[in-house]
């Protein structure tokens, strides 16, 4: 493939009037063997539409752009925006000038998206959400977080970061770490240690119970994870004899998110 891209001469010119900006999270990836690890772990086949994130200067859109045969750029950056345009001139590729977090992923009318980026940590759990909210839309998800919130994400029951964010994501989602990396391969460094992490929608979700209720309920829990369930979920004025099952004993963080659908049967006085 004869690639169409910009010299490197001319790129790096361009480049010096993008900045990064501490007000939306910023910090470019300038490693390239770190770009390329992660588009390593993509298979292409399997993803009808790739979506990355906040593509910044492109580092990881330069190993997207010839492999993916639908791309869109989701940038919030008028800068980066600019840039890139240049830069993938007469490449096959859509550039969105929006904030991810109030775009609508139903435009793009498909169930097999891949979400990836090099996600700006301020705002990555809420990425995590809302890929959660769009499941439906979103098969994966490949990305760059801070460590310790993909620590979280991954956490199993009994762990002291397991929470709210490691529930909800694993009772629709596969996730895994894949390694982590240093501070320095950044632009600004940033103060924490990042990592690598994947999301696969699970193969069959068996959630048989009320969703919102569920939510309300793990939210509620981990809102006094130190107190037992029974105690945390008293502003759901839920019935003595119900709280007499055992599961009530329990702190949040014991139960895995399977029991917290068990958990949300019980209360919702449903057949288990």
């Amino acid at each position: 493939i004869k690639k169409l891209h910009l010299n490197k001469d001319l790129q790096i010119e361009m480049g010096k009037n993008v900045k990064p900006k501490k007000k939306i999270g910023q910090h470019f990836l300038s490693d390239d063997n770190i770009a390329k690890k992660i588009i390593d772990l993509v298979n292409f086949k399997n993803h009808r539409h790739i979506v990355e994130v906040g593509p910044g200067m492109g580092a990881l859109t330069d190993h997207l752009v010839d492999s993916a045969k639908n791309l869109t750029l989701i940038e919030i950056d008028n800068e980066c925006i600019e840039y890139l345009e240049k830069k993938y001139l007469n490449k096959n590729l859509e550039i969105v000038s929006a904030n991810f977090l109030k775009y609508d992923l139903k435009n793009f009318k498909n169930n097999e998206i891949l979400i990836i980026g090099n996600f700006p940590y301020n705002i990555s759990s809420q990425i995590i959400f809302k890929v959660i909210e769009n499941r439906d839309i979103v098969s994966s998800l490949t990305g760059m977080f801070q460590k310790e919130v993909a620590s979280r994400i991954c956490s199993d029951s009994g762990s002291k970061t397991y929470g709210i964010l490691s529930v909800l994501t694993q009772l629709f989602f596969d996730v895994k770490i894949h390694f982590d990396v240093s501070p320095n391969v950044f632009n600004p460094k940033p103060k924490v240690n990042s990592s690598v992490l994947s999301l696969q929608r699970k193969k069959s979700i068996n959630i048989d119970c009320d969703e919102k209720l569920l939510f309300k309920i793990v939210k509620l829990s981990f809102q006094q994870r130190r107190k037992k369930i029974k105690n945390s979920l008293k502003k759901l004025d839920i019935p003595e004899i119900i709280l007499e099952d055992s599961i009530f004993e329990y702190r949040p963080e014991q139960l895995s998110s399977s029991e917290f659908v068990k958990l949300t049967q019980i209360i919702s006085n449903e057949p288990i």
